[in-house]
């Protein structure tokens, strides 16, 4: 299937590319993103796929590939691999001597609260029957606490 765009979103695409072209700081932003982007593709490549998740790519810079690992265990992992993965990256094209590898903690979400669990009415008259039984005690406390739940 072919697409053939229509007069009107050439004319949109000619217009953000010369927005591009003509502004600087969007040109080496562009141009920024797009290292960045054939960097974190050479990466997964060559990365081991348990770890990819948990990896990310970053820029180049003096010949040093910095990747941001999510915690320190992912971090060592990398940095036993590094022999492999540098000869890897070389094998992609990517000009490397070196990696540095970075923690970068991302902020976990807020952990929800714990549904209270409910019994059966059945199941709560037993336990209130044991709790009876075992009155006095810590387990019978435990049990008496338990049976309320309904």
């Amino acid at each position: 299937m072919m697409f053939i765009a229509s007069p009107w979103e050439i004319v949109g695409m000619l217009r953000i590319s010369a927005l591009f072209t003509e502004n600087a700081e969007l040109a080496a932003l562009s141009e920024q993103a797009e290292k960045l982007t054939l960097s974190q593709q050479q990466w997964n490549a060559i990365v081991p796929a348990p770890l990819k998740p948990y990896t990310q790519a970053g820029s180049v810079s003096h010949k040093r590939l910095t990747v941001y690992a999510d915690n320190g265990a992912v971090a060592a992992k990398i940095k036993l691999l590094l022999p492999s993965l540098m000869v890897g990256l070389q094998k992609q094209g990517l000009e490397v001597t070196s990696i540095r590898v970075e923690v970068q903690v991302k902020s976990s979400p807020a952990k929800a609260s714990k549904k209270l669990r409910v019994i059966s009415p059945v199941a709560a008259a037993s336990l209130e029957k044991l709790a009876g039984e075992l009155k006095g005690s810590a387990l019978g406390d435990a049990i008496a606490r338990l049976s309320r739940r309904r």
